[in-house]
């Protein structure tokens, strides 16, 4: 495995169904993708270059190689180490709305036991600009920094909006950018990949039987094992985001909201209305 031989990377956005479409276009028999984020360009760079080429294994050979790592997006010395060693690479990035991208982000967190339920402490643009959820979501300031290197046509910019509208069309401009011939939606196509309202073992708890996990890793998936964790899984009860903060994040994002509009060439108006409730 060469550099020359990875044809596209899929540079993020997390919280943005980017492992749906990720799945997608693994369902096509002449397109190789590694199931996990390799992050190389990003956090791994030190494991060096072997390390990166080895974990594309020799099924690659002959088909349409990519990998999806969303901190390429993010990370500032990503886009200009991806260009040196994978310049003929095109790029794919979708992206949702950044006051939902936040507040996914803080809830994915909270669920796990690392942020507190004090949410403004995390997302209120008030108190500072917190990088991991707030800058991470200006999206344009990001991109920027691909497009002076790749060029415009290299990169790719969809929406959440269209997997949620129309998810066959969303796959079919994905396609379309690689250059491989139209194909029909794979039967997941409608299926969400992560659910944050499904039950999970709260976190508290996890600390405590960590400690037993190699007794019980060999029971997962048992009637048994299943049996005893839905009696004490529970589905989170997630901080509200209020009108208030709501309103103060999208004053936040609203300049970064228009440069993509004029980046992409497409209409964002839905991120501009209020947004519903979360739950």
């Amino acid at each position: 495995m060469e550099f020359d031989n990875i044809d596209f990377v899929i540079i993020g956005a997390a919280k943005s169904a980017t492992t749906w479409l990720q799945k997608q276009l693994q369902s096509d028999p002449s397109v190789y993708m590694p199931d996990q984020e390799l992050h190389y360009f990003s956090r791994e760079y030190s494991r060096g270059e072997d390390w990166y080429l080895s974990q594309f294994g020799e099924e690659a050979s002959g088909r349409t190689i990519g990998e999806k790592s969303n901190s390429y997006l993010y990370e500032p010395e990503a886009a200009a180490r991806l260009h040196r060693h994978l310049p003929q690479a095109k790029l794919i990035v979708q992206l949702r709305n950044p006051v939902e991208r936040a507040y996914s982000n803080y809830c994915m967190l909270f669920r796990r036991g690392e942020v507190g339920g004090d949410i403004g402490n995390y997302i209120d643009p008030a108190l500072g600009e917190n990088t991991r959820f707030l800058g991470a979501g200006n999206f344009a300031t990001h991109l920027q920094s691909y497009i002076d290197l790749f060029g415009r046509e290299a990169l790719l910019i969809l929406f959440i909006e269209g997997v949620l509208d129309d998810p066959a069309r969303q796959v079919s401009r994905a396609r379309a950018h690689l250059g491989l011939p139209p194909r029909p939606l794979a039967q997941n196509g409608q299926e969400k990949v992560k659910d944050r309202t499904a039950p999970v073992v709260p976190a508290r708890l996890r600390k405590h039987l960590a400690r037993v996990k190699p007794i019980t890793r060999p029971l997962r998936g048992t009637p048994a094992y299943q049996a005893i964790r839905k009696l004490i899984a529970r589905e989170t009860q997630y901080p509200q985001l209020t009108d208030e903060l709501r309103k103060r994040l999208n004053d936040y994002y609203s300049p970064s909201i228009e440069a993509l509009e004029q980046m992409s060439g497409q209409s964002l108006s839905r991120w501009y209305a209020p947004m519903e409730r979360a739950g």
